[in-house]
């Protein structure tokens, strides 16, 4: 029996999306719920779910494109609408929900030890999130998202650059300060170098979204680094799907390097189930 519902909005970008998924997922499935997620276009993620992954299948959740009513009531409540979607979520039926969660209030919550199971079952709630909360099995990333076939060809395409060590790296910069100033490049090269000591055959996949990067990396490792020919940029779908393809790959690496501060490299390390060096002077 159906004993209430979820809708959630997802935000941020693509490992933010897909762990807060994967957590009102499995919270549904604890309360015995229905999930219907709303997916806006944003400058985080400007791509439809299904420019990037498969339809979702329908025994698991519910899934729509954010239409017109949904930026007037089921957009995250903030300065740039004027909050009004907050106030039409208190008090216009549909959908008139029993209670809400915003994005800056999980973290606190989670802290708290919230019973999110109690708050949820057997009501209509709203949440917005952009990371994981509850625990569930990392192999739920790969029963909820599978990658548009275009992605996967190109995963394939690197894999076959693959040697017998090949190594994952991700190196966020761009607008993450965190990364850029607790994972210097410097962190990477050095961490490179190591593993060449110990593997004659080493390459490495390298993710980033610096130009500046690449050319840094392959000046030091040379034809050992293997990364996308295109320039990174994440503001179209092909950007996008360019950027699930290295995630992807990430993930068909021995282990992976990540930046401090990013969740790319750490969900490369769930969807692969290959473990995860933090990068960092801190």
């Amino acid at each position: 029996m159906n004993s209430g519902t979820l809708t959630l909005v997802p935000s941020g970008g693509l490992a933010n999306r897909m762990r807060a998924v994967a957590s009102a997922y499995s919270l549904c499935e604890a309360t015995g719920s229905r999930l219907q997620v709303v997916w806006f276009r944003d400058w985080a993620l400007n791509a439809a779910f299904n420019d990037i992954f498969e339809p979702v299948d329908p025994s698991l959740f519910d899934l729509r494109e954010a239409r017109i009513l949904d930026f007037i009531v089921n957009d995250r409540p903030r300065r740039k609408n004027l909050w009004i979607p907050k106030l039409l979520q208190m008090l216009v039926y549909p959908p008139h929900y029993k209670s809400r969660i915003y994005e800056r209030e999980v973290t606190p919550l989670k802290r708290q030890g919230f019973d999110f199971e109690a708050w949820q079952r057997g009501h209509r709630c709203y949440m917005s999130c952009y990371q994981v909360f509850g625990s569930f099995p990392d192999t739920l990333y790969g029963k909820l998202f599978r990658p548009v076939r275009g992605v996967m060809e190109q995963v394939e395409r690197n894999e076959c650059m693959f040697s017998a060590h090949t190594i994952g790296m991700h190196i966020r910069r761009t607008d993450n300060m965190e990364s850029i100033e607790k994972s210097p490049t410097q962190f990477f090269i050095d961490a490179g170098r190591k593993e060449l000591e110990s593997y004659a055959d080493l390459k490495i996949f390298l993710a980033t979204d610096s130009e500046d990067v690449k050319r840094e990396m392959r000046e030091e490792f040379g034809n050992r680094i293997i990364t996308a020919g295109e320039e990174a940029f994440r503001g179209n779908v092909d950007g996008i799907r360019g950027g699930l393809a290295d995630m992807y790959t990430l993930a068909r690496t021995q282990c992976i390097y990540g930046s401090a501060g990013s969740s790319f490299s750490e969900m490369a390390s769930y969807i692969g189930g290959k473990p995860l060096i933090r990068t960092s002077n801190q």
